[in-house]
C-alpha cells in the first residue's frame, strides 16, 4: 500500500521557517554534492501533496516544479484551473489521501507547509516522517507541529549525522 511521507527539514526548536516565511536559514547545511537522500527518495514517490503557500515559496525561489514526472496536488482554499501535473485542490484532504493511497502507484510525499503536515496528522494520515534537523535555533518562526493534533507514537527506523551538523530522523507511525 502507498505510503504519505513527510520530508522536511527544521530549525533546532522546531521551526520550517521564520515568521515571515523565510526559509534563507536551510542553507546553512548545504554542501556540493550532498542532498541528504533527497535524490534517493524522489525515486520512491509519484505524487507530491503541498500547500499553496509553500508551493509559492518555491517558485518564489526561482525552482521549478514539480521537478520531475509527479502528480502534484496544490492544496489551496481558493481553486484554480489544473496545469499540465499540477492539480488545484480545495476539498477535504482526508478523502485526497483515501483516493490516491487506492490506486496503485508509489509513495505520496507531503512536501509541507505545516498548516497541511498538521491537517494529515489530525487524521492520523502521515505513515513515515523524515526529519533534517538544521544546526541552529531560530526562537521564533512557523513551527512544524502544532498543538491541538492527537498524540502519535513512532517508530525509529533511521538516523544520520553529517558533517554539516544536520542530523536526520526517519520515523514510522505506530498503529495505535
Amino acid at each position: 500500500m502507498r505510503k504519505v511521507i513527510s520530508y522536511i527539514a527544521m530549525s533546532l526548536d522546531g521551526f520550517i521557517a521564520k515568521p515571515d516565511g523565510d526559509i534563507s536559514f536551510l542553507s546553512i547545511a548545504e554542501k556540493k554534492g550532498e542532498d541528504y537522500g533527497y535524490s534517493d527518495f524522489k525515486r520512491t514517490i509519484d505524487t507530491v501533496i503541498i500547500g499553496r503557500k509553500t508551493y509559492d515559496k518555491v517558485i518564489s525561489m526561482g525552482y521549478e516544479y514539480p521537478d520531475n514526472d509527479n502528480d502534484v496536488y496544490i492544496i489551496t482554499r481558493n481553486a484554480k484551473p489544473d496545469n499540465k501535473k499540477l492539480r488545484y485542490y480545495s476539498g477535504s484532504l482526508k478523502h485526497l489521501v483515501s483516493e490516491l493511497k487506492s490506486k496503485q502507484g508509489k509513495n505520496i510525499f507531503c512536501d509541507g507547509g505545516s498548516e497541511i503536515i498538521n491537517e494529515l496528522l489530525r487524521y492520523n494520515l502521515i505513515d513515515e516522517f523524515i526529519i533534517s534537523i538544521i544546526p541552529i535555533i531560530l526562537g521564533d518562526g512557523i513551527s512544524l507541529f502544532k498543538n491541538g493534533r492527537p498524540e502519535l507514537k513512532l517508530k525509529l527506523i533511521n538516523s544520520g549525522a553529517f558533517d554539516t551538523g544536520l542530523v536526520q530522523l526517519h520515523y514510522a507511525r505506530l498503529d495505535n
